[in-house]
């Protein structure tokens, strides 16, 4: 008896605090009390946000099917990807590998079009490649400055993986600066890391901000992994892209290290009297490179080129034209504490076949 007395006092408890419990207004998401607002106020403001970015982009992401050759294979391969529309008179910007070698390339538009595409420059030393559609007044995708990413913002990434087109995954910048091998073996420097879900498919399409602008392009993800998956930085994209448009290839001058941005110490800052607050730590040296041959070691930080201040690597690679090609121009570096000048003569960087 007594048992089922603490039972219908505990039922009685209950209910009394669920008619306490103040409910949300007007399906606003917040409490009685308005200056608190509930969880699902917070995932309300961020599902707006992922949902906004979306609608800005989502209509200029497309599906890219090829035919593919392939060494040691009687016929053509079948192949797809993701790809972005960067202009309204119909240049894609994608990635080298998804169109490198195609012998065909089908594009598939949001609205359900098919149209031909042809190759208008290729360059595997970055990933990326333009083609271009017969179609006017396309919606386009705006790039962002990317050198103003910070690690933790939101990054939402669309695409066609495994085939299912039009897929959004969202999470955040996991980390910014990062290095990695192209497949033609040359490090890709200035790579976003994000926690946004990449499968076999989205190569080429974009990673968006919540301002529903372009800030990468995603290009690989780590298989055995979770969680780790990378996109080109726009800057990155912004620079090769102008030029596939205009040459429909790049000739580009090199000096063989792969770097990353680096804050410098402000004691050295002012003892120099810098212009800029951070430049580019030399992580590796390729062997009988450029570099390797005006004295560049690891752990040198390059802070000019050429007279002009160098604070990241994409001002580097913008200064590493064809115009260098031949070129003796001198290395500002900080070797520990030392200003040290280099004299460097930057090689052209060979052809991909």
């Amino acid at each position: 008896m007594r048992d089922f007395i603490v039972s219908e006092q505990n039922e009685a408890s209950a209910v009394r605090l669920l008619d306490e419990s103040p409910e949300p207004r007007n399906g606003s998401g917040f409490t009685g009390r308005d200056d608190v607002p509930t969880d699902y106020s917070l995932l309300d403001e961020y599902s707006r946000a992922v949902v906004g970015a979306v609608e800005r982009v989502a209509s200029a992401v497309v599906n890219i099917e090829i035919q593919q050759r392939s060494k040691g294979q009687p016929r053509d391969i079948a192949g797809s990807g993701s790809g972005f529309i960067i202009t309204p008179d119909g240049f894609i910007l994608t990635n080298s590998h998804v169109v490198h070698n195609a012998t065909r390339i089908v594009v598939n538009l949001s609205d359900g079009r098919d149209c031909p595409a042809h190759l208008i420059g290729d360059d595997p030393d970055t990933d990326l490649a333009v083609i271009r559609i017969d179609a006017p007044q396309l919606a386009h995708v705006r790039l962002a400055d990317s050198e103003s990413l910070r690690v933790g913002q939101v990054a939402i990434a669309i695409g066609n993986p495994l085939g299912f087109q039009a897929s959004v995954t969202a999470g955040v910048i996991s980390a910014l600066g990062r290095s990695m091998y192209s497949q033609s073996g040359r490090l890709i420097d200035n790579i976003i890391q994000t926690d946004a879900a990449l499968n076999p498919g989205n190569s080429g399409g974009p990673l968006v901000s919540a301002a529903g602008e372009v800030i990468g392009v995603n290009t690989a993800m780590i298989r055995p992994a979770q969680g780790i998956c990378f996109a080109i930085a726009s800057n990155t994209a912004k620079l090769v892209a102008g030029w596939l448009i205009r040459d429909g290839r790049i000739r580009r001058s090199y000096i063989g290290v792969a770097g990353q941005n680096v804050p410098l110490h402000r004691r050295v800052i002012r003892f120099y009297n810098l212009p800029l607050e951070t430049g580019v730590l030399v992580v590796s040296v390729e062997k009988d490179s450029p570099a390797e041959h005006a004295g560049l070691r690891e752990g040198d930080v390059i802070v000019a080129f050429d007279e002009r201040p160098i604070g990241t690597i994409h001002e580097l690679h913008k200064m590493l034209v064809s115009e260098q090609i031949g070129v003796l121009a001198r290395l500002l570096i900080i070797r520990h504490t030392e200003k040290l000048e280099l004299s460097i003569l930057p090689a052209e960087s060979p052809p991909h076949p």
